[in-house]
């Protein structure tokens, strides 16, 4: 069984989605961490030419869990978890998601990654290219500067050169080229659950949809 979660970057769907995962038991996805790790990966090797790049994305020895309320990612033995959540890989990581070959190359790391138990993933285009038959779907949402604050606060203990300013821009930046890129653009799907979660507190968005989730899906 997999739950999706999209939205904008910033609206809140990772914090909420490893709470969900944790009071209800199930297991959490970030499909952000897998893009940012890809792009780590091709910043660390000097930026090489893309397509020669990607197509060696298959040797590349991918691994992900979830424990401690925290979502693990290692390449080749190496632990990425911490290195990925810097301004640096932010800033280029659109770019590198946008391209078809590492989309497929994530989304069949993830569909092979939720073929046994029950997960909830968060992502820009869950609910309409990678999991269309989900069991459940939201889309979530905020203004942009409420996005911006809670990307800030969660960037500024890995990388303390970060600013707001530069944050806000990111993902001014990220939103247009995340709604307007040619493969699997960020979208709504049809059958998505809107949350807006300006001006809602952490628990009032995690009960929110706690109670959704119950009301929809048996998971006992």
């Amino acid at each position: 069984m997999i739950i999706v979660i999209d939205g904008p970057a910033g609206s809140g769907k990772s914090s909420t989605a490893k709470a969900i995962a944790n009071r209800l038991g199930i297991k959490f996805l970030d499909s952000g961490a897998l893009y940012r790790a890809i792009t780590y990966l091709w910043l660390k090797s000097g930026k090489p030419d893309k397509a020669e790049f990607f197509e060696n994305l298959s040797n590349i020895q991918l691994e992900a869990d979830f424990k401690d309320q925290t979502f693990y990612v290692q390449a080749g033995g190496e632990d990425l978890t911490d290195k990925i959540r810097t301004k640096y890989v932010a800033d280029q990581v659109s770019e590198i998601a946008s391209y078809k070959i590492a989309r497929s190359f994530v989304n069949s790391f993830m569909r092979d990654l939720v073929k046994k138990d029950t997960y909830i993933a968060d992502g820009r285009d869950l609910g309409t290219a990678v999991f269309s038959d989900a069991d459940l779907k939201f889309y979530m949402d905020a203004s942009l500067k409420e996005r911006a604050k809670r990307r800030f606060l969660e960037m500024k203990n890995s990388d303390s050169s970060v600013t707001l300013k530069d944050v806000m821009k990111n993902l001014r930046s990220r939103d247009e080229k995340d709604q307007n890129r040619d493969n699997d653009p960020l979208k709504r799907a049809d059958d998505a659950i809107i949350i807006d979660t300006t001006g809602k507190s952490f628990e009032e968005q995690v009960s929110e949809m706690i109670s959704i989730i119950n009301e929809k899906l048996n998971l006992n």
